[in-house]
């Protein structure tokens, strides 16, 4: 496939940083693709940044009250961009004073009016998301571009199957990673001919298989910051599957720089799903950690409830935490020892272990208040360590 070709001087291309020493080699993160590097408001994106988690809300963006308690919502869930709907005239003229009050960079999302895209960028928001397929006129799209440069306004090209080209279809027999790629590479060009090179990719398809053979494509391609996602991906429990097995294959091969969960749910879900997909491959610092028994008959206390319970008690804890609830004698003691404190249990009881020690056993009835006790005290112990107050013991 034809590489990206550089008309201009773009930013520079930049590596993630060596592997940390101190670190084993078995829990150092995957390797990064060197990108371009960009800034999304203050959010850089690419270029090694760490990879960044978005969402997109689900209110009227007209309604700038209910969306910015919505933007405050996914700030507080760990968001760090943004992006909003603007599919009327009202939306666009809602754009500055969503962009003055957000806490967190918000893009624009626009798919058929050029017109929006240049109000966005007016209303000085952090950055535009727009399909040029759906757009069709190319000069306007460089006329974005241009808007876009002067303001210092990143820009991603979003390709999917239903904007492609008919000439696109028709060359490659259908919507396929080979037909998606070409009209983002070709879409990529428009932009490059004005010299703009903010820009970053997305070639998004609901099945995971075909969206990993895609982005592998692209990154092959080109040197543009990718956003990972698995379009339409579904309900929570379904999309958040699919999600993980096409952003979490390309992550761990190094691929990506921004992601979203895309689910039909509380946009609050998609960005604890990321989260947790980023921490689980050491792309992101680990915080709470709740390791559980599977379903097995060898378990002689109720590990369902013990676990649901203890995450319950634990939620919003932000510190890197791993917390063991085991229910047997083959695995539990082990992997509770693993842990920085872990219940060991079986015959009604639970032995309590803190790295490693026992420090007590206690009924079942007792575990999770126990456990939630010993882990709150852990948490403050690791704040006080790096210096973000002093202990106070949760009960």
């Amino acid at each position: 496939m034809e590489e990206l070709a550089a008309v201009g001087t773009p930013l520079p291309l930049v590596n993630q940083p060596a592997p940390d020493p101190d670190v084993p080699a078995h829990h150092q993160p995957p390797q990064r693709r060197p990108t371009r590097a960009l800034r999304v408001g203050d959010v850089p994106v690419g270029g090694g940044a760490p990879i960044s988690v978005q969402s997109m809300t689900t209110t009227p963006t007209h309604d700038v009250n209910a969306t910015l308690q919505q933007i405050a919502a996914l700030q507080a869930a760990g968001v760090d961009i943004v992006r909003v709907a603007v599919p009327r005239q009202e939306d666009a003229d809602s754009l500055a004073a969503i962009a003055a009050k957000s806490p967190v960079p918000v893009v624009a999302d626009i798919h058929f009016q050029w017109k929006y895209a240049m109000a966005a960028i007016e209303a000085g928001m952090a950055g535009v998301r727009i399909n040029p397929g759906n757009i069709r006129k190319h000069e306007k799209v460089k006329v974005i571009g241009d808007a876009a440069k002067e303001r210092g306004i990143p820009i991603r090209i979003g390709v999917n199957g239903g904007s492609l080209e008919q000439d696109v279809l028709d060359r490659h027999g259908g919507v396929t990673p080979e037909a998606l790629v070409e009209s983002a590479l070709a879409e990529a060009r428009l932009l490059e001919e004005v010299d703009f090179f903010d820009t970053k990719i997305s070639v998004k398809h609901s099945d995971p298989w075909v969206m990993i053979q895609t982005y592998r494509l692209l990154a092959d391609a080109c040197d543009y910051p990718l956003h990972l996602g698995v379009t339409e991906a579904g309900p929570a429990g379904t999309g958040s599957i699919k999600s993980a097995v096409g952003i979490g294959a390309l992550l761990a091969e190094g691929i990506g720089d921004t992601v979203r969960v895309s689910l039909s749910a509380d946009p609050v879900e998609e960005v604890k799903a990321a989260i947790t997909m980023l921490e689980s491959l050491h792309l992101r610092e680990r915080g709470l950690d709740v390791v559980a028994c599977p379903s097995c008959a060898r378990a002689e206390v109720d590990v369902y409830s013990l676990a649901d319970e203890v995450q319950k008690g634990l939620e919003g804890l932000d510190v890197p935490l791993r917390v063991a609830v085991m229910g047997c004698v083959v695995n539990g003691p082990g992997e509770a020892r693993e842990a920085d404190i872990g219940v060991a249990a079986g015959k009604g009881k639970g032995k309590i272990i803190r790295r490693g020690e026992v420090l007590y056993t206690v009924q079942e009835s007792d575990i999770v208040e126990t456990l939630v006790h010993f882990a709150n005290e852990m948490a403050d112990e690791i704040r006080a360590e790096r210096g973000e107050g002093d202990p106070s013991v949760v009960a």
